[in-house]
């Protein structure tokens, strides 16, 4: 089958193209044009036969015609994702996430793709009003990003409702894994603890989150590509359970087998009203359309994810890739 897949370079995005290759198919990735022809992580595998790479920007709508032209299926995942850059610089999440995925869905009805997989996230309901969350809960914008992602998701909606764009929205919670940004709480919790004598720096730790492994995020977006009648469906991606920070930070602890302390970093915090305090997904519409549950669920499918990841972690330090100083935010 041939696929596109805009943010192919990304963390969700390599995951994903990296399996559809694997599964033998032919794939055109997205990976954001700069000046070091670099393709973030596609490089390992820049040169398969069933990949072509193409560096370009959603925003451009001519390059996104030619992207998409002879696909039959067309992943969106390409989007500015950090919250706190959101802040400082809201006008260009809009131009990308929004303006870019106009781009994007016009080239993908006018290549008459069999389905398009638009990419939302769990930031777009805010605050829990009740738990779990369904795909029915409020949406809040509690942060320019979240607000571009709510336009885009109404922009997906309504292409399916007025042009029959075969389109479904997914809404992954909390993914994790190897190559996720060190902007990240998992990552940057896991590499502080690793290699910080010192206390791990951090935000609030009283928010839960659903934290999910990428292998069962992925899994999802490959069953949505062929799942019948699930156009004009938004569909959660979660694993039913939340965890607070601060008890994430214990099962990191254990796992790397340093007790740490942790001070508090006010960069890392968000302004009072824009802090979403809990997330949990309802799962049970993805169980039902997609025949999709998460492999690594609760307590001990988080501990072992964790594990992965730092496995992964440490490999990428003892090669020099990452190091405390990259703690960003």
């Amino acid at each position: 089958m041939r696929i596109s897949v805009t943010g192919g370079e990304g963390f969700i995005g390599s995951h994903l193209v990296e399996r559809l290759v694997e599964d033998g198919h032919h794939v055109r990735a997205l990976a954001q044009y700069n000046s070091f022809n670099a393709v973030g992580w596609l490089e390992g595998i820049r040169h398969h036969p069933n990949l072509e790479v193409v560096l370009g920007d959603v925003r451009d709508a001519e390059q996104m015609q030619t992207f998409a032209q002879d696909s039959e299926v067309l992943f969106h995942l390409a989007a500015l994702i950090a919250i706190p850059h959101s802040y400082a610089a809201p006008q260009s999440y809009f131009e990308t996430n929004v303006l870019g995925t106009m781009n994007v869905l016009n080239a993908a009805r006018r290549a008459k793709v069999r389905r398009i997989v638009h990419t939302s996230t769990s930031e777009v309901y805010g605050t829990a009003r009740e738990l779990p969350i369904s795909e029915d809960h409020p949406l809040q914008a509690q942060s320019p990003y979240s607000a571009s992602k709510i336009s885009a998701d109404a922009l997906t909606f309504s292409y399916w409702s007025s042009f029959g764009l075969p389109a479904v929205i997914l809404r992954p919670f909390n993914t994790f894994g190897p190559r996720q940004s060190m902007r990240a709480v998992i990552p940057t919790l896991i590499v502080q603890a690793l290699t910080d004598p010192g206390s791990i720096k951090l935000g609030s730790t009283t928010p839960t989150r659903d934290f999910t492994y990428i292998e069962d995020t992925v899994d999802g977006f490959i069953r949505a590509m062929d799942a019948n009648g699930v156009e004009g469906e938004t569909i959660n991606l979660g694993t039913g359970y939340d965890i607070p920070i601060s008890e994430l930070l214990h099962l990191v602890q254990a796992i790397v087998g340093r007790d740490l302390s942790h001070t508090l970093d006010e960069q890392r915090l968000r302004p009072e009203n824009s802090e979403v305090d809990c997330l949990r997904s309802d799962n049970s519409k993805a169980a039902k359309l997609l025949d999709w549950t998460p492999k690594l669920t609760g307590p001990d499918g988080l501990s072992k994810g964790l594990e992965k990841t730092t496995y992964w972690l440490q490999s990428q330090i003892a090669s020099g890739h990452f190091s405390s100083r990259e703690y960003v935010t």
